[in-house]
């Protein structure tokens, strides 16, 4: 259930984006990022001082070489999380939903490519089948909208980097490392900040819209995942995953009536075909396993 419901919330993540379209992609993520810093860091220091104390001595232990390792990913990480945020935000208030929706669609493939090709990860026959589906079904969507698949393919090639930035950095606490990043991300934006700062939103609106997408849409996910990987495997959540864009289709289809035209239509149907066959593995031991 905590999976479940942390993917659907990042589903209906395009709702609170639009209620603030009438604002620059800038500002909303000038503000998001400020906003989660505080409340996250809040949230670290209140509930998680062990695990930052534990983090910082292991920090300390490790080698020179391993520790300058660990803080050039951190900081790498730091800027491809921050693009991720402005892209995806960008992509829902001019672009379109489904070019948003698309990305995190074709994140997990192009994860699994890096994972290939970056981290030496092995994949079966069936598996390198499936991406090649996926590669079919870009250079369809491409045919529609240009535009649109480039977005949609460098949204979630900057998240899937970070994944994999992530997979390094598997000893690191997962919350600390995320405060770790809004604050590097606060530093990457904070002199665009300053230098396009003419005053605050005096809009009361704006800024409840802005803590609800920093808690609601932010922490409480996040804290959901990481509750629900204690009980179940990350391969289950994998799969659940691939419901966030599958709600974020019909919030964009069903809320905003956007409109799918037959190439899109195509060519997600094609990568729906190709996550299932890249899962299949993973789905037939799902089936299998008894409820316990």
């Amino acid at each position: 259930m905590a999976a479940l419901v942390a993917v659907v919330i990042w589903g209906f993540f395009a709702i609170p984006l639009r209620l603030i379209s009438d604002y620059k992609s800038e500002d909303i993520l000038y503000y998001r990022v400020f906003i989660s810093l505080v409340i996250t860091w809040i949230v670290i220091l209140t509930f998680r001082l062990k695990y930052l104390r534990k983090n910082i001595e292991d920090l300390r232990a490790d080698s020179r070489k391993e520790r300058k390792r660990l803080i050039w990913l951190t900081i790498f990480a730091g800027f491809l999380i921050t693009g991720n945020w402005f892209t995806y935000i960008y992509a829902v208030n001019e672009v379109s939903l489904t070019s948003a929706a698309f990305a995190y669609m074709v994140c997990p493939l192009i994860t699994a490519i890096g994972g290939f090709f970056i981290l030496k990860e092995r994949l079966s026959g069936l598996q390198l089948l499936a991406l090649g589906l996926a590669v079919i079904s870009i250079i369809v969507l491409s045919q529609g909208s240009a535009k649109e698949v480039l977005w949609s393919v460098l949204i979630a090639s900057l998240y899937a980097f970070y994944l994999i930035i992530q997979r390094v950095m598997g000893k690191v606490d997962k919350l600390v490392m995320l405060g770790i990043h809004l604050l590097i991300a606060t530093l990457v934006i904070l002199p665009l900040f300053l230098a396009d700062f003419q005053a605050l939103p005096a809009d009361l609106h704006f800024w409840l819209i802005i803590i609800l997408i920093s808690v609601v849409f932010t922490i409480v996910p996040l804290f959901l995942s990481l509750y629900a990987l204690i009980g179940m495997p990350s391969s289950t959540l994998g799969i659940i995953i691939y419901l966030n864009p599958i709600v974020a289709f019909g919030v964009a289809f069903f809320y905003f009536h956007e409109g799918i035209n037959s190439h899109q239509l195509y060519a997600y149907t094609m990568l729906a075909i190709a996550v299932v066959v890249f899962n299949w593995s993973t789905i037939k031991e799902l089936v299998k396993r008894p409820v316990e």
